[in-house]
């Protein structure tokens, strides 16, 4: 197919296809009416062909590109393409069919030129709230199954011939603590699929629908072939790995996710055989948000800077046991499936470290994911606030880890002065957490802490964090970073309280969210001296810290701080000797 578009034809078309899904994107970003859409920019968008391939994505969340293709699957599989006409849309939640939970919005709307299918605009919203037992529909205790979850929309036209349903909406409405969001982010994510509605159309106009599809078929095959070969260059073999995740709740167990990863030719299966059985919790990934993260890490080892469309997903297979907490039997719970993407993101650079060591990271500091509810009294009203707490991310070879960013997918920390003016709620402390870094030649990045004072009364948390019991892994001599932890009232007479707890807390309290440090590559021995002098100038490492982790002894007082070479080489060397 390769040859049926010229070079030049098929780069400018390539390059639209890519500026429809940012526009679309940039549509819904500008319009949407929540934090966690405006600001976090917690949505995905695509566009994919008249035969339900993902063609281009936008630069937002993988763990929803991953999924993506399967829900339009499925939302075809209930309305046929020939059913369609121009206005349709098609919206689900379902956690089978989706993204695996409740909150998440896919809407597909069909593009037309001169009455024949020329493609499909698409997104994914996480919406604030869909009902259910806790304000923002992600509790991990007291849930064992999805219809505690919230709503759940099988494959339906709520728009046709561009009319929204008004009774289809109003039994949305009517099942959300907060309708406004809700609605708001709803007809901003149908409002830019009419954008990307009308550019597919253009583009049809303006190459023919000849042109256009032969393009699309090029771009996949194009992109296949070239996922192939990038596989293809790491060494055959099986390659295993295990992590765990905390627990599904206060006194259960911790999870286990176990991976084996094939690489055999062109071709790569990921197979969680050995992963813990479903949990009776909101603590279980449906197949398609696993098979997302599964894909998105093999993606940034391989061909990270290819095309991501249907072509990339064809060389990958992803398993995992039926039953199992990664692919689990409906109507199992699934709200807070999110915290689990870290887990199986890094399973699968753990399993390939071996094979790949100059392309991983070690592991990531685990994000804070929290939903609060309660009565606003300010504003006489109800509310549901969403955070995300986004730490560092893990080290390289020959680079220390990012801080205060998104790890295994692109969102961001929700700006201190979006909640202040939105919600009850002060920020009375973002930074970084020092010694939180796990040390290596290369340092992880380090955990961040966000405190948050809630001005309002009936309050109601529902935590979700990780890594308060298993640190984040270290690479090849990287040490693991710091535990994490959250509290009430930081001080002498804080509250621990559990990472996937429901409770409540009062008016003025304090919720303390400390992340945990991101691993650490390399021997932490091996580190220049210098960067750890500046790590310490710049107060994410202390002079004890420098001391006992790498070795390295910093003397002076104040901005005159100075390496001792001396000292840190006579240090090292006595260390290296007594640990061979």
């Amino acid at each position: 197919m390769s040859g049926r578009v010229d070079p030049i034809t098929l780069g400018v078309i390539w390059g639209a296809l890519q500026s429809i899904a940012v526009e679309i994107g940039t549509t819904v970003h500008k319009t949407a009416y929540s934090e966690q859409a405006r600001e976090g920019q917690d949505f995905s968008v695509a566009v994919f062909d008249a035969r339900g391939r993902m063609v281009a994505q936008g630069p937002y969340s993988p763990g929803h590109m991953g999924a993506m293709s399967f829900a339009v699957r499925n939302a075809l599989a209930a309305h046929p393409v020939e059913t369609l006409k121009p206005g349709d849309a098609i919206l689900l939640n379902d956690p089978l069919l989706g993204s695996g939970h409740l909150p998440d919005f896919f809407i597909t709307q069909p593009a037309f030129h001169e009455g024949e299918l020329v493609g499909f605009a698409v997104n994914i919203l996480h919406h604030t709230d869909v009902g259910g037992a806790r304000p923002g529909s992600q509790a991990v205790e007291g849930i064992f199954d999805y219809f505690q979850e919230g709503l759940r929309i099988p494959p339906t036209k709520v728009w046709q011939a561009y009319r929204e349903h008004e009774g289809i909406v109003g039994i949305i409405a009517a099942n959300t603590r907060t309708p406004d969001k809700v609605l708001g982010d709803l007809r901003a994510q149908r409002s830019a699929l009419r954008v990307g509605e009308l550019r597919l159309t253009e583009l049809a106009e303006r190459y023919g629908r000849k042109t256009l599809f032969a393009a699309m078929d090029d771009i996949i095959a194009r992109t296949e072939a070239s996922m192939r070969a990038a596989i293809r260059a790491a060494p055959d073999g099986v390659y295993r790995f295990e992590d765990f995740l905390d627990d599904c709740g206060p006194g259960t167990n911790p999870l286990r996710v176990a991976v084996a990863v094939t690489v055999d030719g062109d071709e790569m299966t990921i197979d969680y055989e050995g992963s813990s059985p479903q949990t009776a919790s909101g603590m279980n990934s449906y197949i398609n948000y696993t098979r997302s993260y599964s894909y998105a890490a093999v993606k940034c080892l391989t061909d990270p800077l290819g095309p991501m469309n249907e072509g990339a997903l064809r060389p990958i297979t992803v398993r995992a046991p039926e039953g199992s907490f990664l692919n689990p039997r409906p109507p199992a719970g699934g709200g807070p499936r999110a915290i689990i993407c870290y887990r199986t993101f890094e399973a699968v650079i753990g399993a390939l470290a071996p094979a790949l060591p100059d392309r991983v990271a070690a592991a990531a500091s685990h994000f804070a994911n929290p939903t609060f509810g309660g009565w606003d009294r300010a504003r006489k009203r109800r509310f549901v606030a969403y955070e995300l707490v986004l730490s560092g991310t893990g080290a390289r070879a020959g680079k220390d880890g990012c801080e205060a960013m998104s790890y295994a997918f692109n969102a961001s920390n929700i700006p201190v002065e979006a909640q202040e003016a939105n919600q009850p709620l002060v920020v009375e402390r973002f930074e970084l957490i020092r010694d939180s870094a796990g040390p290596g030649t290369y340092r992880g990045g380090c955990g961040i802490r966000r405190d948050l004072r809630f001005l309002a009364d009936e309050g109601k948390l529902t935590n979700l964090s990780e890594r308060q019991r298993f640190a984040p892994y270290g690479l090849f001599g990287g040490r693991p970073g710091a535990l994490a932890r959250t509290v009430i009232n930081p001080g002498p007479d804080e509250q621990l309280v559990h990472g996937k707890v429901s409770r409540e807390f009062e008016y003025g309290d304090v919720i303390s969210f400390q992340q945990s440090g991101a691993g650490g590559y390399g021997d932490p021995f091996e580190r220049e001296p210098g960067a750890v002098l500046e790590d310490v100038l710049d107060d994410v490492v202390s002079i004890a810290a420098a001391r006992e982790q790498y070795r390295v002894v910093i003397t002076g007082m104040g901005t005159e701080l100075a390496v001792d070479d001396a000292a840190t080489r006579t240090l090292r060397a006595h260390a290296r000797g007594a640990r061979s």
